[in-house]
């Protein structure tokens, strides 16, 4: 009976972890939409950053952009690589 126990739970593991892979592929497919001007949901040129926030100097930032057209929102956290405290980038 352990046997089953342990397969079902390495089954469940697996399936997550998949699951999760999926997820980071399609949040990434739709930040390159959305670099390339276009609207990740209705594919219209109306995409427009909302909201900007970082965490500080070496923190990533979460950018928030929402269509204009259908009303698509979505946040995506994006490393802030270009300022570093080191340069004077962040005061």
């Amino acid at each position: 009976m352990d046997i089953y126990l342990l397969a079902f739970l390495l089954i469940i593991l697996i399936g997550s972890v998949l699951v999760y892979i999926y997820y980071l592929k399609e949040k990434k497919e739709q930040l390159d939409s959305i670099r390339r001007g276009f609207c990740p949901h209705c594919k219209q040129a109306d995409i427009e950053l909302t909201d900007k926030r970082s965490s500080g100097c070496s923190g990533p930032q979460m950018l928030t952009f929402e269509c204009l057209s259908c009303g698509y929102i979505n946040s995506f956290a994006v490393d802030n690589s270009e300022s570093s405290c080191g340069t004077g980038g962040c005061r």
